[in-house]
Parts: structure tokens; C-alpha cells; sequence
């Protein structure tokens, strides 16, 4: 059974959600401020946090804080319940490393829903942990492999594959952003993948048919590792684990690029622009969306003025900030339910 811990002093707020909780078959536990929850979790290893944020003793912010120190408790999932909703302190508890956010007054639907989606991707997490350990030998023979191999610098906008060549190599991003995209017959641009520090791309091409379909540039200063085909074929045909890591990647990107297209074919555009800014945000963690309003509009798959109209309306409507260009994101759960 999955176990939950509930921190909250609100002694009504903490008993009916416990009480709700419970009868959708979970197991409770409850701590009536933070530093008896952080004692809690230390001691039970729950499966998913619930936490306050203004609390006597220790408020949410001390207990996600204090819970990251213990290894043990890094990845656990970690949901924000608090009546505040300013967007400083969404972003404080989202650097810090928390899940969610739900704000009070809350539904039923709405908490488990959240609780659902969170435990589900922790899931995902843990079945990926077997290829972790096994993926740790293979880790240390690409840091071999990149440590005795070219590294290429790319300005921004310099364009690191091109659609049609061959692929010789797997790239890893060390720094920057880079960008995946293709180009319609009308030269109507669409982005198909985003890429920052530590992710592999070129794989699927690799894997595939040898033949790049996209086209790949920096969206900002960049340096790549090149690992050389051979090399890669090397590894993934000695290491069965990391081959299936790798097609178990392809099929993700697959199902995500399935989910864009479809996306943009049937949603509205500000479901699109909405979509649009909130992959961005969880591609790169981050509040504050710095890309060109040109790529932004590539990868919702609309034109460029219609996405510069719909942010000036989200903007109105307090859904994000714009300041020097950046755009700072301040309601993300209206963005994630924006009506079609």
C-alpha cells in the first residue's frame, strides 16, 4: 500500500485530507508541523509527501531542505499545499526541488489527481533505476569516450547536423541548448526536440536509419561531446541494458513528438502557446523562459504573430510576465488547464 505522509497544522485541513486519502486506500501518516514531519519521513520513508508552507517549529521550505540532505528521501515526490500562490514562492519551492503545487481551497479530484501523476512518474523513476546501476559501467565508458574524443564548440544559431546527411556520431551536450527541428516545404519551421547539459541526441538517427530527417543548431553557446558510431554500436551491442535504455528513449521521444503533432493539428492556439511554454519550462526547469519568440513559435507550430498576440492576452490575464524579453511564468497550473 502506498504510504503518504500529510504535514499540516491546520488540525481540520490536515484530519479531512487524511480522511480523503484514506479512503482512496492510501496509508496516512500525519505530523502536525515540520519538524515532527521531518522525524516522520526520516523514520517511515514514505512514498509521497503532502507539505504545508507556513508552519510553526519549521515551515515547508525547511522541511523539503532538510529531507534533500538524506539521499534516501532525495526522490520522493514532494507536493506544496498552501494557500499562497504568489508566483515567488512557486518558483522558490520549485528550484528547491518540490513536485506541485495545490492551493487551498482544494478538491477532492483535483489532490489526487495530483497525488496520481506524481506517484506515477515515481514509478517510472524507480523501473528506470535497474538501467541506472547498469547504465553506471556504461557511464564511465562515455566518460571515457568523451574524455578522449573531440569536443565541438557551436555559436548560437550554428547549425550542428543537417537533415540528409549521415550520422557518424552521438552527440552529449556539456553546455548549452540545443534544438531539433524540421522544415516544411513552405519553410514553416517546426522544433521537434529540446536538448540541455547531459542529454544524448543523434541517437535516434543511429539507431534508425542512418540518415538524419532534422536538423539540429545551439540555441545558445554550446559544446557538444562526439562520440564516434562505431564506438557507440560498440557499446550498445555489448551492453544490452543500455541498448534497451536507448530504444526505450526512442520510443518516448515517438510518443512526445505523437503528442505535439497532434496537439497542434486539433488544440486551440492558446493551448498550443500554453502547451508550448509549460514543455519549455519542464525541459529546462525553469520559471523564466529565455528563447527567441521565433522557436518559441516552432515548437508550438504556430505563426510567429499569432504566438506574440496570445502572450500580450496571457499577459492580461496574469498568466505570465514579460520583462526584458524573458517570459516569467506565474500560473502554471491555469497554463496546464487551459481550456481548448
Amino acid at each position: 500500500m502506498t504510504t503518504i505522509l500529510l504535514i499540516e497544522d491546520n488540525a481540520d485541513i490536515r484530519d479531512n485530507t487524511a480522511e480523503i486519502l484514506t479512503m482512496a486506500n492510501y496509508k496516512v501518516l500525519t505530523a502536525a508541523d515540520g519538524m515532527e514531519g521531518v522525524h516522520k519521513a526520516f523514520e517511515h520513508k514514505p512514498d509521497l509527501i503532502i507539505c504545508d508552507i507556513t508552519m510553526p517549529v519549521l515551515d515547508g521550505y525547511g522541511v523539503l531542505h532538510m529531507l534533500h540532505k538524506r539521499n534516501a528521501l532525495q526522490g520522493t515526490p514532494f507536493i506544496f499545499l498552501t494557500a499562497r500562490a504568489e508566483r515567488s514562492d512557486m518558483r522558490k519551492g520549485m528550484e528547491m526541488g518540490a513536485d506541485d503545487f495545490i492551493t487551498k481551497p482544494f478538491d477532492a479530484m483535483e489532490l489526487l489527481q495530483a497525488i496520481e501523476i506524481r506517484i506515477s512518474k515515481a514509478a517510472q523513476i524507480k523501473a528506470s533505476n535497474g538501467f541506472d546501476s547498469l547504465l553506471s559501467v556504461a557511464t564511465g565508458q562515455l566518460e571515457a569516450l568523451k574524455s578522449e574524443r573531440n569536443t565541438n564548440t557551436y555559436k548560437k544559431k550554428q547549425v550542428i547536423y543537417t537533415a540528409g546527411n549521415r550520422a557518424s556520431y552521438l552527440f552529449y551536450v556539456l553546455k548549452g541548448k540545443v534544438k531539433t527541428s524540421m522544415l516544411h516545404d513552405n519553410g514553416k519551421e517546426l522544433i521537434t526536440g529540446l536538448y540541455n547539459e547531459g542529454d544524448y541526441l543523434g541517437y535516434t538517427t543511429l539507431l534508425e536509419s542512418g540518415i538524419y530527417t532534422d536538423q539540429a543548431e545551439a540555441i545558445e553557446d554550446a559544446e557538444l561531446a562526439l562520440i564516434p558510431k562505431a564506438d557507440f554500436d560498440e557499446l550498445i551491442n555489448s551492453n544490452p541494458g543500455v541498448l534497451k535504455r536507448f530504444i526505450e528513449m526512442l520510443a518516448k521521444n515517438m510518443v512526445e513528438k505523437e503528442e505535439q503533432l497532434l496537439g497542434i493539428a486539433y488544440n486551440s492556439l492558446r493551448k498550443k502557446v500554453a502547451d508550448a511554454l509549460l514543455s519549455i519550462h519542464k525541459k529546462f526547469n525553469t520559471m523564466s523562459i529565455d528563447i527567441s519568440r521565433d522557436n518559441l513559435a516552432a515548437v508550438a507550430g504556430v505563426a510567429k504573430e499569432s504566438l506574440i498576440r496570445t502572450l500580450g492576452d496571457f499577459r492580461d490575464e496574469k498568466l505570465i510576465n514579460i520583462k526584458e524579453g524573458d517570459i516569467l511564468l506565474l500560473d502554471l497550473k491555469k497554463l496546464a488547464y487551459m481550456l481548448n
